[in-house]
């Protein structure tokens, strides 16, 4: 017997995440598919907003709610990318 592996949803996904001092942990403050993760990375260009584009990353953070921290299960490799972030930042 094989098993049939669900496919692919072919929109776009995009979560947008938010880390201020004092936070425990970065926070999830807009995701959406198709339309709206146009929309979501289109404001993210435009505030200049370092976009990446990790699709099994988006796909763990589609899980977590709205306004809710990131799960201490992906602390290290959203710390890894945002360190990775300012020193880019650092370098322009």
């Amino acid at each position: 017997m094989t098993q049939q592996l669900p496919e692919r949803d072919p929109r776009r996904h995009a979560v947008a995440l938010s880390y201020r001092d004092g936070n425990t942990a970065p926070r999830v403050v807009a995701k959406g598919y198709g339309e709206l993760a146009e929309r979501i990375i289109e404001a993210a260009k435009q505030h200049d907003i370092f976009i990446h584009d990790s699709p099994e990353l988006v796909s763990l953070l589609m899980q977590v709610r709205l306004d809710e921290q990131i799960p201490e299960a992906l602390y290290q490799v959203v710390a890894e990318l945002l360190a990775w972030v300012i020193d880019i930042d650092q370098r322009k």
